[in-house]
């Protein structure tokens, strides 16, 4: 299928080619899911943590004696029945949300949403883009020029630019990554999906073949 191709100033200048293979899959809603959910769970952080008895502090010497006071039996003030004593059931450091998914399906998942992109108009390819300088108002210009009714917008390089990659961090709503660090839930949060065409020669050679 072929795309028209815009410059950095809004304005036609071709069309572009995109494969089938990358750009026309069919999308199975729930491997798209699946991979979602694992990539969410494994960037979970674990951070409530409540100590059991064996953390909580003090406790070395029995309250009182075994027996003859009257009172219940104790051996160590740091018991969860006591105030002060270790939690029994509580939330620890320890858990572990890791989910696994498998190397093929991640990909197909990642094809899926970029054909889905497509498939919805919310895929807008540059024939390049060249900034004088790292600064958000150059990049600022661009977005506004290039991406229709901005609301949220995911622009994708084929490999690193630090000057591109300064000139957008502080748009908000806006975010600049490179091909290496691509995934489902970026690509599903921005509404448009932002690239050039040595992006998409990038992507066709990376995920042409099976």
């Amino acid at each position: 299928m072929k795309i028209d191709t815009y410059n950095q100033n809004g304005e036609k200048v071709g069309t572009t080619e995109l494969p089938d293979a990358v750009f026309g899959v069919e999308m199975n809603f729930a491997l798209l899911h699946q991979a979602v959910v694992a990539q969410m769970a494994n960037m979970r952080k674990v951070i409530a943590h409540t100590k059991d008895r064996s953390e909580v502090r003090g406790g070395g010497k029995k309250p009182w004696r075994q027996k003859g006071t009257g009172r219940a039996r104790h051996g160590s003030r740091r018991s969860p029945i006591w105030v002060g004593g270790g939690v029994t059931f509580g939330p620890t450091k320890y858990r572990n949300f890791k989910k696994k998914i498998n190397v093929k399906m991640k990909r197909k998942a990642t094809l899926m949403a970029l054909s889905g992109k497509v498939r919805d108009k919310e895929f807008i390819v540059l024939d390049k883009i060249e900034l004088q300088a790292p600064k958000t108002k150059e990049m600022a210009v661009v977005v506004d020029r290039v991406v229709p009714d901005f609301k949220t917008a995911l622009f994708m390089l084929p490999e690193s630019n630090e000057t591109i990659q300064r000139a957008g961090r502080n748009i908000s709503d806006f975010k600049v990554v490179n091909v290496g660090n691509i995934n489902v839930v970026d690509m599903l949060n921005y509404k448009y999906l932002v690239l050039t065409q040595d992006t998409v020669a990038t992507l066709t050679k990376k995920y042409g073949t099976a």
